[in-house]
């Protein structure tokens, strides 16, 4: 059980200020700055810095928020499997995970059938958002572990990988040019600003010089399956996972158009809280996971 004074901690630090903490615990301001002191002269430093608006955590605080932040997750997850012990029907608390979008709609399905074959008496709970959503999830403790495409902060995050996968440009019909400038001259259509298929494409773009202003035209949509369908009916070009167009390349309805000199994998990775104690078992899962998509190939 984590002391009083650590919750309090964190609340100031989600807060930003002394009084939100307070309001938000049910207990007095003066309480609060106690607890605080409380904290500074165990550890021996000062855990906040005044701002302008109220407070912000110092070096040190912040580095102890990461640490009790998981401690406080853990716990949450811990208090689960206990309550969970005592329904003899589900002795393991649900399986809190978040996916990328693309993750979600293409990969996820598959492996979450066969985890439910393998354990059918487990719980799922499936959140989606991009990766700065996910990795947000986590540190709020609404979610344990969560399938991302994009970047996150691996001093606080701490991940290993699923699988390796082609990131293609498709078109309702063409042959694959050498280079990717050959396809400025087409509409590019593509998925929001914040979405890890863009962050990827802007990337790779951008260390050739080249960006999503360069294409002819862009059109910009929330889904994978719209930007398809748009594509298919000869709109422009898109770039994706194989995987999220895999059925549509194979029966024809869109051509693998990706330039030679753009040919670019990407990781899945699954991440959680770095120094969370549940990490062994994540990794386990995620040997399960890669034991069973290895078995279908």
């Amino acid at each position: 059980m984590l002391d009083y004074r650590v919750h309090t901690f964190l609340a100031v630090c989600r807060a930003g200020t002394f009084t939100r903490a307070a309001e938000e615990l049910h207990i007095s301001q003066p309480a609060v700055s106690q607890h605080i002191r409380q904290l500074e002269a165990h550890y021996g430093c000062a855990l906040f810095s005044k701002t302008g608006r109220g407070v912000e955590p110092t070096s040190a605080g912040q580095l102890l928020y990461r640490a009790l932040d998981v401690a406080e997750n853990d716990e949450t997850r811990l208090r689960a499997e206990l309550t969970a012990l005592q329904d003899e029907k589900n002795a393991r608390p649900p399986l809190r995970l978040g996916c990328t979008r693309t993750i979600a709609d293409y990969t996820a399905p598959r492996l979450l059938a066969n985890h439910l074959r393998r354990h059918p008496d487990d719980h799922v709970y499936l959140r989606t958002g991009n990766t700065a959503e996910l990795v947000g999830l986590i540190d709020a403790g609404e979610i344990d572990l969560a399938l991302v495409e994009g970047s996150f902060d691996r001093e606080v995050f701490e991940s290993e990988v699923l699988s390796r996968e082609p990131f293609v440009a498709v078109a309702a019909d063409g042959e694959r040019p050498a280079s990717v400038t050959e396809l400025l001259a087409r509409r590019l259509v593509l998925r929001e600003p914040g979405s890890g298929t863009r962050e990827i494409l802007e990337r790779h773009l951008a260390a050739r010089e080249l960006s999503i202003g360069d294409f002819a035209g862009v059109i910009e949509l929330a889904s994978i399956p719209a930007i398809k369908a748009c594509v298919a009916a000869g709109a422009g070009v898109s770039f994706m996972y194989r995987v999220a167009a895999e059925s549509e390349l194979a029966d024809g309805a869109l051509a693998d158009v990706t330039p030679a000199n753009f040919a670019i994998e990407h990781d899945f990775a699954l991440t959680w809280q770095r120094g969370s104690r549940y990490a062994n078992g994540y990794r386990a899962l995620l040997r399960e996971w890669t034991t069973v998509r290895e078995d279908r190939a």
